[in-house]
């Protein structure tokens, strides 16, 4: 453990280590006018270490020549324990000597005076000194306040982190409609989530929504919109028609309710029997059909924002799905990738990878996840990555 700071109203505490008791008078009088500092007087080298962490010093004034134990083995001894390896030591010496001077700082001392220098000289040394290691520790102790508060926050994102993956819903591998999905966290936690649901034996939606910012309070807001959706909680609302969800979400939750935050969404509803999918999307990136012939087609939409200005509409379209259809529903950032030579990746060849990626022997997310990885040249995210694939037998 490092010695605890010194007070700044407290001023220097000067620890004199020297065999001879004169010395040791000699300089607490000299210093005996000098408001605010606290003197302590050590004889013995071998109990100077644990005087000095008793009173805490902010400077330690060093004999260099003491029985039993050297003064520079003493430095040594200060360097290696770490409550008192920061203390400044300052190496009294009868002579001037060149060579000496130069083991002392070699060894860790950080000034060195021939004995007894001037009232002023020592005085102005000493406040000098003590300054610095106060200042030091008071750093130190902020960069420690920082570290905690940063290891507080990153506990705080992980424990959302993994409630926003609790609430998504299981993958579905086998029946008429198959789905899957990658959530991947960026370490700052954006505002993204997703889900599916049947709305009833003829109609299956599929939504997600991306919330401006990072941090807990995006996603908190993201997991109320989600749930908003699926419980069908927004009242006088056609959960059938796209167009309606949005504009009950954009009435929900307006920006200046929640923080100055909104958020983009897409939402789409299979009609079963008819095999036709009608959309809406509200600020959000489209979402990309694939045919089973190698067709494409981006179900984009020009609603605005979700939450950004009240009474706007939110159009929505609708596409007929054929047999084995690919449907793959994502947040901005599966595709807004900085590569490493700092250009962004350009959207087509997203889409172009994702095509790609079916019927290749991994998951096309994966695929796409993997080529993201080598783009950017890194393994985490700095936006959230959110993709749903839906597979219409």
């Amino acid at each position: 453990m490092a010695i605890p700071a010194t007070p700044a109203s407290r001023g220097p505490t000067v620890l004199v280590v020297d065999d001879q008791p004169i010395i040791g008078e000699a300089v607490r009088r000299m210093l005996a006018g000098e408001e605010g500092l606290a003197f302590h007087f050590c004889r013995d080298a071998q109990a100077a270490l644990a005087k000095a962490a008793e009173v805490a010093p902010t400077v330690i004034l060093q004999d260099l020549v003491m029985p039993e134990l050297d003064g520079l083995e003493l430095v040594r001894r200060y360097r290696a324990d770490e409550r008192l390896r920061d203390v400044p030591v300052i190496v009294l010496s009868t002579k001037e000597d060149p060579a000496v001077k130069a083991e002392a700082f070699a060894v860790g001392a950080n000034d060195y005076v021939v004995k007894i220098p001037d009232r002023l000289e020592l005085v102005a040394r000493v406040r000098y000194h003590s300054r610095g290691y106060t200042a030091l520790l008071e750093r130190n102790e902020a960069f420690a306040a920082l570290q905690k508060s940063r290891e507080v926050l990153a506990s705080d994102l992980a424990t959302a982190s993994h409630y926003v993956r609790s609430i998504l819903p299981p993958p579905v591998p086998e029946g008429p409609i198959r789905a899957d999905w990658r959530f991947i966290p960026s370490a700052s936690l954006g505002g993204d989530a997703f889900g599916y649901h049947d709305l009833d034996p003829g109609h299956f939606a599929v939504y997600l929504l991306d919330v401006c910012g990072h941090g807990v309070g995006a996603a908190l807001l993201s997991v109320s919109a989600l749930n908003a959706i699926r419980s069908e909680a927004l009242p006088q609302t056609d959960f059938h028609d796209p167009a309606a969800v949005l504009a009950a979400l954009n009435r929900a939750f307006p920006m200046e309710r929640h923080n100055d935050m909104f958020f983009t969404a897409w939402y789409g509803v299979f009609d079963r029997a008819g095999r036709r999918l009608r959309w809406a999307g509200g600020g959000h990136p489209p979402a990309l059909l694939l045919g089973p012939d190698g067709g494409r087609r981006l179900l984009d939409s020009d609603g605005p924002l979700i939450g950004a200005v009240e009474g706007l509409e939110f159009p929505s379209a609708d596409v007929a799905v054929p047999e084995d259809a690919r449907l793959f529903v994502y947040s901005d950032g599966a595709f807004e990738i900085s590569r490493t030579d700092g250009s962004m990746w350009p959207f087509q060849e997203f889409v172009a990878t994702l095509a790609g990626g079916v019927g290749g022997s991994e998951q096309p997310i994966d695929t796409l996840l993997g080529r993201i990885r080598e783009l950017s040249g890194a393994a985490d995210f700095q936006d959230d990555f959110s993709m749903v694939e839906l597979v219409f037998r």
